[in-house]
């Protein structure tokens, strides 16, 4: 598996559902990053440290958690670890990304997102990741492997990302209909 295939991303993920909320009601809900605890599967908080608070070019510290059994054969973090990502794109009732950065703050060409469309009765909200080059994590990880565990390894991650991303968007949704 070519990990640095232009046109080939090694992860690109998406899941839509429909929300019975305005666009910008479903926009303050998700680019309120503090928040992921109450959705995401790994995010348990964080707090912005950079910039205004869901601005492009802000940076925001996350705090997360990942279990022992998730991949359990290869060496990816466990427990608690904390990553910084910077928004690059904030269109209110539209569209809110963010890019992981680097341990020397550099945007990765790893970027998650939100894209939100007006749709009868409320909104449709898309939840997509696209990974197109290995991040500095994932070679760290893959740096020692074999190219019969990479393709085990990104065929397995990638079922996590969609398991992970779906669990996500059906708690975003109950989320933002509470609000």
């Amino acid at each position: 598996m070519s990990e640095s295939s232009v046109t080939t991303p090694l992860f690109e993920v998406d899941f839509e559902t429909r929300v019975g909320k305005s666009p910008a009601a479903v926009y303050a809900v998700l680019s309120d990053l503090p928040r992921c605890r109450e959705w995401s599967e790994e995010c348990t908080g964080g707090e912005w440290v950079e910039g205004a608070p869901g601005a492009v070019g802000s940076v925001f510290r996350g705090e997360n958690f990942r279990r022992t059994d998730v991949v359990s054969w290869a060496p990816v973090v466990r427990g608690v670890w904390h990553t910084h990502a910077e928004v690059v794109a904030a269109e209110p009732g539209r569209r809110f990304r963010w890019a992981m950065r680097t341990n020397d703050g550099r945007a990765q060409d790893s970027v998650w997102g939100f894209d939100i469309a007006p749709a009868p009765g409320g909104s449709t909200l898309v939840h997509t990741f696209r990974m197109g080059t290995a991040t500095e994590g994932i070679r760290g990880i893959t740096a020692e492997m074999t190219e019969d565990e990479k393709k085990r390894f990104f065929a397995e991650w990638g079922a996590k990302l969609e398991k992970d991303m779906a669990a996500t968007v059906a708690r975003l949704k109950k989320v933002i209909e509470a609000d």
